[in-house]
């Protein structure tokens, strides 16, 4: 199966086995970019595909970025890799196999040794962090960066709430804020001579690059 193939099935498995859920696609996280980052209730889950055409080349990397950025890591592969997949990642992996429209797991994921939560809570847009801090009464540091931030969020928030507190900010995130900006800045603007000229639009952020999924009760 392609990767292109593998996806829907995929988002079906995660449907019916997590309930509320939002999946984000294509999320750059240092030198890798995850193919699919899995919102869910107080924690994040990343998931690594790997199609019957994809090789392990860039695995080590991958594992690497991944096992620091999310909670639960999963590699899903196709039936070309299923007899040895377990051998290219850590035990605390989940594997899940992807053959035409069935998902089955191989293995569970274990939580991440490795998490490094202030690098995590980097997923979050400053207007998010500011509205965490606003809403438990804490000054908004608006001259300050978003890393400031985060280091207050780590220093004045119980854990379990600062982590129930980010995915509640990601399963609310509205990217259409992005469209709206690219749609103003491609509108008809004026030329020192008067002249007016439409630039080209731009594609839709949300249509191209983000896939939104929110299951389950609210």
């Amino acid at each position: 199966m392609l990767d292109k193939d593998m996806r829907e099935p995929l988002f079906d498995y995660l449907d019916e086995t997590f309930g509320k859920n939002r999946v984000l696609e294509e999320k750059v996280i240092q030198r890798s970019r995850a193919d699919v980052v899995v919102v869910l209730p107080g924690k994040i889950a990343g998931i690594e595909i790997k199609s019957d055409s994809d090789s392990y080349t860039r695995l080590v990397t991958q594992i690497h970025d991944y096992e620091r950025n999310y909670d639960l890591c999963y590699l899903a592969v196709g039936k070309k890799h299923r007899l040895h997949a377990a051998e290219h990642v850590p035990p605390y992996w989940g594997l899940l196999l992807i053959d035409e429209e069935h998902v089955e797991e191989l293995r569970p994921a274990a939580p991440s040794p490795k998490l490094d939560l202030r690098r995590q809570l980097k997923i979050l847009w400053k207007r998010e962090l500011w509205h965490i801090l606003d809403t438990r009464g804490l000054p908004k540091y608006r001259d300050r960066s978003a890393d400031f931030i985060i280091g207050k969020l780590l220093e004045k928030l119980p854990l379990e709430e600062l982590r129930q507190a980010e995915t509640d900010e990601l399963f609310e995130r509205d990217y259409t804020i992005f469209d709206e900006k690219m749609k103003a800045s491609n509108e008809v603007r004026k030329t020192k001579t008067g002249v007016r000229v439409r630039k080209k639009r731009a594609p839709s952020l949300t249509k191209h690059v983000i896939r939104r999924r929110k299951r389950g009760k609210a």
